[in-house]
């Protein structure tokens, strides 16, 4: 479990930095950030954002409460204006954002962080297609992906071994098994600017993090980075 530590801090610290660097864009930073199915993210409370934004954290109502009943108890206070959006992603999320205060006219900073591979492939190409619709240029996009073929292959990685025997939870029956689209190119062909990275990529940038190794989990995690230009 000390090697998915280890993947869950150093995705945590590269997607931080994504959100504050589109923030903070000295042409005019994204103010609105939205973050789809936010489960017990904490980014409101803990980055330093600038004057002016607004945190949108959209996920189902049982998660929000828990978060919020232990929040709560801790005094937290967020760092920008939070907005919490109890609503399941399979529901009309992109109405009560709207009545939530989002401006589609502005540009706006999105992430799906461990998201995308639970889902059917037909629910990411919506939601990818949804955030396009909904971005005005000068927006950006994080978002992460499994690209195995053939997820089973890797049925005997420690890491997934290491969950069922240790928290009884079997990774792979969560995991949406069918062919994933190529949202990174969907896009491209939109008019956005992508990079594609590995989570290794930012393991050797930073200094730390895992590494490759054998019957690894992780190689198919790709790690998505989309900007979508001004016309």
């Amino acid at each position: 479990m000390g090697r998915f530590a280890r993947y869950f801090g150093l995705r945590t610290r590269v997607l931080d930095d994504f959100l504050l660097r589109s923030a903070r864009a000295e042409a005019g930073g994204a103010r609105q950030v939205v973050l789809l199915g936010a489960g017990l993210d904490t980014r409101a409370f803990r980055l330093d954002w600038p004057s002016g934004c607004v945190i949108f954290e959209i996920d189902r109502e049982g998660v929000l409460a828990f978060k919020h009943q232990v929040l709560d108890g801790l005094s937290a206070t967020p760092k920008a204006a939070r907005v919490p959006i109890p609503i399941d992603l399979r529901a009309d999320w992109v109405g009560a954002l709207t009545e939530a205060g989002f401006d589609r006219t502005a540009p706006s900073v999105w992430l799906a962080e461990g998201l995308l591979f639970y889902l059917p492939g037909a629910s990411e190409r919506y939601l990818i297609d949804t955030v396009d619709l909904l971005s005005t240029g000068g927006s950006a996009l994080a978002f992460e992906v499994k690209l195995e073929k053939d997820l089973l292959a890797y049925r005997d990685s420690p890491l997934y071994t290491s969950t069922r025997d240790q928290i009884g939870i079997d990774l792979l029956n969560l995991f949406d098994g069918e062919p994933r689209p190529d949202s990174a190119g969907d896009l491209a062909d939109k008019g956005w600017s992508t990079s594609v990275h590995t989570p290794f990529d930012f393991t050797r940038r930073h200094g730390r993090g895992p590494l490759p190794e054998e019957n690894d989990a992780l190689e198919g995690n790709r790690w998505v980075f989309a900007n979508k230009p001004r016309p």
